[in-house]
Order: C-alpha cells, then sequence, then structure tokens
C-alpha cells in the first residue's frame, strides 16, 4: 500500500505529507502525536476551575465579531450549559461566524472566570462529548489539519498486517511490553491513558534500543579495525604549528596531541573534538589534516552547510599556501565543469584536501587514498551518512568536531564508540559577550544601541524564527523586520537578509559582503547559527528567544565576540523570561547545556531540528535516559551472545549493520 491509495489523499496531499519527511505509509504510522488533548466535558456549576476545561453547551445568542487590532480579532456570544447562560469568546476565528447559529450544540474548551461570568475557549468542536476523549496533537504544516492526518494515520494502520519488532522475544517478555502494532493502534487511536503510556514504553524503548545497538555495534567493529599506522615529520608539523598566526591554548595542544597519537597507531582512529563555541576547534583539525597530508594521503572535511564549507575552504587555503598541500571545494551548487574537473582530481591523488558538503558523499565521488575524514557539527549528520563517506577509504581516520557541549552523563552513553577529546579554553583575547534579556516594549533601546555599534563601523546579526509573516503571524520574521529596520534606520544603514530558502550562490554573495563590511546589518534565520565566522561582527540580536533552547542561543550568540572588542547579545521575548536569564548569568557552553536538560527536551539541545544521530521520533532523553541506560545495557548484552545470529533477528541485525 501507497500514500496514493489512501482515501482523499491526493497529489496535493502527499506533498504536504512529504514535507513532514513522510513519503511511506511506514513512515505514517511511525509518526508520533508530541501531545495529547484530553477532554472530559465538566459542569460549570460543580467544577474546579484552576485548569483549561471543557464544556458541553448550546448556543443561545447571535455571534458578534469586534476587530481590535491588524491580525487579531473576537468572536462573542452566549451559551447555555447546565442551566448556566455564559459569555463566550474566542480569538481570531471571525470565519466561524457563519458556522455559529443560535440553538446548535458545541463542545468548548478553555478558561471560565466565575466572577465575570466568561469563559476564553481556546478550541471548540461541533459536537458533544459526552465521555473522556483523548486527542492526539501532530506537528502539521500549513494547509494539512490535525484531524485530517490523524485519519490517514487510522486508516493506514486498519490497512497495514504487520510491522517489524526491533526488541528481541527475551527483552519483550521481561519488561511485558505489548505487542508493536498494539502499541502503534494505542498510541494513536486509545481514550486510556493507561495504554497510552504502555504503548509508549514500549515505542520509546524499542528507539533507544536500537540507536544503542547502532551506537555500540560501531563501538564493537572500531575496535576490531586496523587503520593506517602512519609516520610523518613531526618537525614540520611543529613548524606548521609554529607559523600559525595565533598560539595554541592548553585544551587545543592536547587535542591536538590525541590526534597526532591516534595517527601513529594502527588503531583505526574514532575521535569526537567537542568545543565550546569559538573555541578553536578547526585549527586541531587543520593540524591533523597536515600530518596526514605528509604520510601521503588524502584528507576529506563535511560541513553540514554551503556557508560553512566554503569558510572552512577559504581559512584551510590561506593556511596551507606557504605548504604543498593542495586544497579544494566541493559543493552542490558549482558548476558542472568545476564539479567534473575536482572529482577527477580526486581520483588521481592531485587533491591533498578537500572541503565540502553532502556533495562529498555522492557516489562520483572516489579517492585516490583517502587517509582522514572529519566531519563539522556532526550531530548534524546521521550515522549512515558518516559512514558513507568513511568508506570511500581504504581505513581512513575518523574526527568529529562538534561546538554542542552536552553534560558528560549523556556523552559517556551517546557518544560511546568515540575517544573524546574536550575543549574548554579559549583563545587569548576573547571577551565574554554581555547578554541581556529585554522585552518587545524596550526595542527603542536595543534599536539605539545596534545604531552606536554600526556608528563605530561594527556589524550586527538580527535573528528571527520565521522567513514571512505567513508562516505564523504571531512570530517575527526576517521580511517584517528588514522593512522595519530600514525604515527606522531610514534605508542609511545597509542591510540584508539570509534564509535557507535563498540559492546557494546568493547566500555565498551576501556572506561576502557581510565579511567585507558592505552590509552593516544581517538579518537572518538561524542558517548563521553554526560558525559563521565575522570578526568585526559585536551585536546579536535574536528575536522570540524563548522558541529556541539555551544551547541554540548560545550557538547563535556564538557568532559575536570573535574578537578582543566588547560584544553584545538581545534577547528579544516577552515569555520565559526567568529561563532566558541563564544566557545573562553565563558564558559557559557546559553550564548552559546542563541547564537546558533540565528545562527542555533534547530537541533543542541539540540544535534545531536537523536529520541526524539526535533526532528522536518518540524518544526524549531528558525524560527517557534510564530507559536508554538500560537499553545500553541490553544491547550490549545482545550483541555479545549467539542470539544476535539466530535468523529471526536478521531484521534487527540488518537495521545495524546495514550502516556499513
Amino acid at each position: 500500500m501507497e500514500l496514493k491509495d489512501l482515501k482523499k489523499v491526493g497529489p496535493k496531499t502527499i506533498e504536504l505529507l512529504n514535507r513532514l519527511n513522510i513519503f511511506t505509509i511506514e513512515d505514517l504510522i511511525f509518526y508520533y502525536p508530541y501531545r495529547y488533548n484530553i477532554y472530559k466535558p465538566v459542569d460549570l456549576n460543580n467544577s474546579d476551575l484552576i485548569d483549561t476545561v471543557t464544556i458541553n453547551a448550546v448556543i443561545e445568542s447571535i455571534p458578534k465579531v469586534s476587530y481590535i487590532r491588524k491580525n487579531l480579532n473576537k468572536i462573542s456570544f452566549q451559551v447555555l450549559t447546565n442551566n448556566l447562560l455564559v459569555n463566550v469568546s474566542i480569538f481570531n476565528r471571525s470565519f466561524l461566524k457563519a458556522s455559529l447559529t443560535v440553538g446548535k450544540s458545541i463542545t468548548l474548551i478553555g478558561k471560565y472566570d466565575r466572577k465575570k461570568n466568561s469563559f476564553v475557549a481556546n478550541d471548540l468542536k461541533f459536537d458533544w462529548i459526552n465521555q473522556l476523549k483523548i486527542e492526539p496533537v501532530y506537528h502539521v504544516v500549513k494547509g494539512l489539519k490535525n484531524n485530517n492526518l490523524h485519519s490517514y494515520i487510522k486508516e493506514a494502520l486498519n490497512n497495514i498486517e504487520c510491522v517489524s519488532d526491533y526488541v528481541p522475544d527475551n527483552l519483550n517478555e521481561k519488561y511485558d511490553f505489548l505487542n508493536k502494532m498494539t502499541a502503534l493502534n494505542y498510541i494513536h487511536n486509545s481514550n486510556d491513558i493507561k495504554k497510552i503510556k504502555q504503548a509508549k514504553l514500549k515505542l520509546v524503548y524499542e528507539e533507544l534500543f536500537l540507536f544503542m545497538l547502532k551506537i555500540n555495534f560501531l563501538k564493537k567493529k572500531n575496535n576490531e579495525l586496523l587503520g593506517l599506522a602512519r609516520n610523518f615529520d613531526e618537525e614540520k608539523v611543529n613548524e606548521f604549528i609554529d607559523n600559525l598566526p595565533f598560539l595554541l591554548t592548553i585544551d587545543q595542544q592536547k587535542a591536538v596531541i590525541d590526534c597526532l597519537n591516534d595517527l601513529r597507531s594502527k588503531r583505526r582512529m574514532n575521535r569526537l573534538i567537542q568545543g565550546d563555541v569559538g573555541s578553536g576547534k578547526t585549527i586541531v583539525a587543520i593540524i591533523a589534516m597536515y600530518a596526514n597530508s605528509l604520510s601521503g594521503y588524502q584528507n576529506a572535511l563535511m560541513a553540514p552547510t554551503e556557508i560553512l564549507a566554503i569558510q572552512h575552504y577559504e581559512n584551510i587555503k590561506k593556511l596551507m599556501t606557504p605548504y604543498d598541500v593542495n586544497v579544494a571545494l566541493l559543493v552542490g551548487s558549482q558548476k558542472k565543469n568545476e564539479h567534473n574537473e575536482i572529482i577527477e582530481k580526486l581520483d588521481s591523488g592531485e587533491i591533498d584536501i578537500v572541503v565540502g558538503t553532502h556533495a562529498l558523499i555522492s557516489e562520483d565521488v572516489k579517492f585516490k587514498n583517502l587517509g582522514l575524514v572529519i566531519t563539522d557539527e556532526q550531530h548534524r549528520f546521521g550515522v549512515n551518512q558518516r559512514s558513507n563517506l568513511q568508506n570511500k577509504g581504504i581505513k581512513p581516520d575518523i574526527i568529529y568536531m562538534s561546538a554542542t557541549p552536552i553534560p558528560r552523563t549523556y556523552a559517556l552513553t551517546i557518544y560511546n564508540d568515540m575517544d573524546t577529546s574536550i575543549i574548554k579554553t579559549k583563545p587569548s583575547g576573547r571577551k565574554s559577550i554581555k547578554t541581556f534579556v529585554k522585552k518587545e516594549s524596550e526595542l527603542k533601546s536595543v534599536l539605539q544601541d545596534i545604531f552606536e555599534e554600526v556608528k563605530k563601523g561594527h556589524q550586527v546579526y538580527v535573528v528571527a524564527p520565521a522567513i514571512s509573516d505567513r508562516e505564523d503571524v504571531n512570530l517575527w520574521d526576517v521580511d517584517t523586520l528588514k522593512r522595519n529596520f530600514d525604515k527606522v534606520f531610514q534605508k542609511k544603514v545597509p542591510t540584508a537578509i539570509l534564509h535557507g530558502k535563498i540559492k546557494a550562490l546568493e547566500k555565498e554573495k551576501i556572506m561576502q559582503k557581510f565579511k567585507e563590511g558592505e552590509i552593516k546589518i544581517l538579518i537572518a534565520t538561524t542558517v548563521i547559527e553554526v560558525g559563521v565566522d565575522v570578526k568585526n561582527a559585536t551585536t546579536i540580536v535574536i528575536f522570540n528567544a524563548e522558541n529556541y533552547g539555551l544551547a541554540t542561543l548560545h550557538q547563535l550568540r556564538g557568532r559575536v565576540g570573535r574578537n578582543e572588542i566588547d560584544s553584545y547579545c538581545y534577547l528579544i521575548s516577552n515569555k520565559e523570561v526567568d529561563r532566558l536569564k541563564v544566557l545573562e548569568e553565563s558564558n559557559d557552553g557546559f553550564y548552559i547545556s546542563e541547564q537546558d536538560f533540565l528545562m527542555r527536551r533534547e530537541g533543542d539541545l541539540f540544535g534545531t531540528k536537523q536529520s541526524g544521530d539526535m533526532v528522536f521520533k518518540i524518544a526524549d532523553l531528558r525524560h527517557d535516559f534510564k530507559i536508554l541506560l538500560q537499553a545500553k545495557k541490553d544491547s550490549e548484552k545482545f550483541l555479545n551472545t549467539s542470539e544476535v545470529n539466530n535468523l529471526k533477528y536478521s531484521k534487527i541485525l540488518e537495521s545495524v549493520t546495514n550502516l556499513d
């Protein structure tokens, strides 16, 4: 069965489902609710009215619509519920007026003020809910309604015969887990909270068991693999380090020693270099690449975005100019003849270091003797993507870099298959970034501060969560901010916008102009989050800061403060002010990551939702860490028993070994 076979699913709906990464029936049934609405009708005469309540009512008056301001309207009417006449208000639902006729039965969900006898509804249903009802709520895109998505999932479940269970029988019995198909039905369609919890436990465990099985399999495999033991001229490496335009910090020196020892070793390197924003991880990787080149092997560095790949390429090329090392760039936006020329030179061995994006793992890219693979912001690449690049070499050593510090307890589990080098100390001359949480009512003073920085010749980042107001009227967007900044500064301050929908070549031009100082204010989405380095940028303003995890905000803040000049970060928000004040208190990414883990979901901790290892469908590491630890033990035991080779577990093993 395919998506097109579902009732009322045409090409347009399939396009919307694809935007949610739903391409198959399996994707659909494994697209889990992120929360549930629980409806249990109450009598307003008797109930405790602290929380949101559900009432059944009959409309008693003709609704009236009033327009309060742009993008805000209110519809008002009276209802009768359990012989009580109540005044009802619903905001931004004026389109419902024609449907709300006198005498109609409806269910309202909202808050009741007994003193004012007023009910402010946040939702309504056009039929009575007579008993407990649990409604799954899914992440959707504009044009796709929650109830429609739910109906597609129900139909898919009714038409699929069986699904693979990735938990071995003995563990299903040990923990008394539900059957996989039963769990899927309960997670999407149950009015019993206990059953939903049982279903979630099964599906969370399965996801974490499979994840830890992959990690433990990789660890076992890496421990068995022999690598390329290199002999390189240490004096030349030391000379390269001595000629750098800066001194290495103590942590950088330790990380360099770790990497050089790994390169000399017969054991295959599998090292994570983890460091705070601006701590200087990249130079460690560059030194390792230089040593690897001296040994006659090629290097590949894969970055998550073209902007970052181009930046790495320019920095590496500049540092390698005095040496006999050929550096190339391979990204998707290159012209075909340029792309083909680089591929030929990689195959012939003429290129020593290639920097690129996902273009590096294309089938047509072949290396003569790839010896070292480096992935930047490694959590943004899935295990399969990383393996694809690693397998282009004979037995290449691997370095992963991540500027997302995570609590040590979690790191020891999640990155269990890697050796780790941590860089905490920042390069000398770097000042702490002064951070301020501001309400929207205080924007005037922020704009004055921005203007003062621009007058000093400095540059500014402005970050918004949306591209245009069509995405969400409640969020600031780059288009609106561009118009507002041009108006405030009377177009005397050069501004530009940058976001993911702009073509790669255009992005490159905009970033180049910003680097050269031609653009003074860059208004962008989080596309600038990772690695962008413009030393003259001293201020970053982040709108709707409550929309991001603390770790993501810390990453964004790291775009400034990359020199000895005083730098500033303004977090604009009317919500979650106490949480955001953690960033006012500290510039330590490791401390912030601990706080982030305590306060928010792990998806925020690892940055904005991207494809990669850390994007779980249903598990939440903060809440499910004990399950993760148990899954780690169980997966280790499973891998080391003869059961792993049992034919009935071939699907489980296949899901792990296809990483090869």
